[in-house]
């Protein structure tokens, strides 16, 4: 059935790949993210990098819609105007990254963003709290956006950053992952649109990663069920694990 789609892959890496999908959508729904890193570091160890990227871009957006719009659609619409710093300097990173991703070695940006997100969470985990205050806000936000979206370009991750900041200010359970559903979405649609200029998305790889969106979908709403039942505390450890083992992973896959 790949064949037909011209991507070179046999079929049981295409079931792997649908394995891989409905792993990432069950812990993005109960966590609220973590999607394009699972899928990006596990699709890339059998199949090419910008394979991989295109494979996890309509999965991340069709989830991420359904993330954001959980609460309605005003909920949706007041969280991406309390995180607007935010999400343009993200889309600004997005835009200048995504062009320039056959330039730079990604082994770079995975060091340079795992070594700080392990760090964080393992503070968190530790007892030691980060915040930011209120007149700092809006540079974090500026920063952490800019730096979320030129990781996002190159490797469709640009989700710790976000988290980071979340974490950081105290935000409840509810309104982050509704935070993070709206700004995953709109860094989805930015990264589409960049790299069907780039040429990584194609007739056939949108294909391959729409089918990767059922599994994906399927996970999520798994996932759904196990968040409603974790109470704000659990749910923040669980999201900071969760962030120790993205970065040890980006660590891992920039050294090895």
């Amino acid at each position: 059935m790949m064949e037909i789609f011209g991507l070179g892959l046999t079929l049981w890496a295409f079931a792997a790949a649908m394995a891989v999908a409905l792993c990432a959508g069950f812990v993005k729904g109960v966590v609220g993210f973590a999607m394009p890193m699972i899928m990006i570091s596990a699709l890339s160890s059998f199949m090419p990098p910008e394979l991989a990227l295109a494979g996890l871009i309509v999965p991340t957006l069709v989830t991420n819609l359904s993330q954001a719009l959980r609460q309605g659609i005003r909920p949706a619409v007041q969280s991406a105007k309390d995180y607007r710093l935010f999400l343009r300097a993200m889309i600004v990173g997005i835009a200048l990254s995504g062009f320039g991703m056959r330039f730079l070695p990604v082994e770079v940006l995975f060091l340079a963003l795992g070594v700080p997100i392990t760090a964080y969470a393992a503070l968190q985990l530790a007892g030691r709290s980060l915040t930011f205050r209120v007149e700092h806000r809006p540079a974090a936000e500026l920063t952490l956006g800019a730096i979320g979206g030129l990781y996002g370009g190159f490797s469709g991750v640009w989700g710790p950053p976000m988290l980071v900041f979340l974490l950081s200010t105290g935000t409840g359970k509810v309104e982050t992952v509704r935070a993070l559903g709206v700004s995953f979405l709109v860094g989805a649609l930015m990264l589409l649109v960049v790299h069907m200029q780039t040429g990584v998305v194609t007739v056939w790889t949108f294909a391959f990663s729409c089918l990767l969106t059922i599994p994906a979908q399927i996970g999520m709403q798994v996932g759904y069920w196990a968040q409603d039942r974790l109470d704000p505390a659990r749910f923040r450890w669980w999201a900071q694990v969760v962030l120790v083992v993205m970065g040890l992973n980006l660590i891992r896959r920039a050294v090895m």
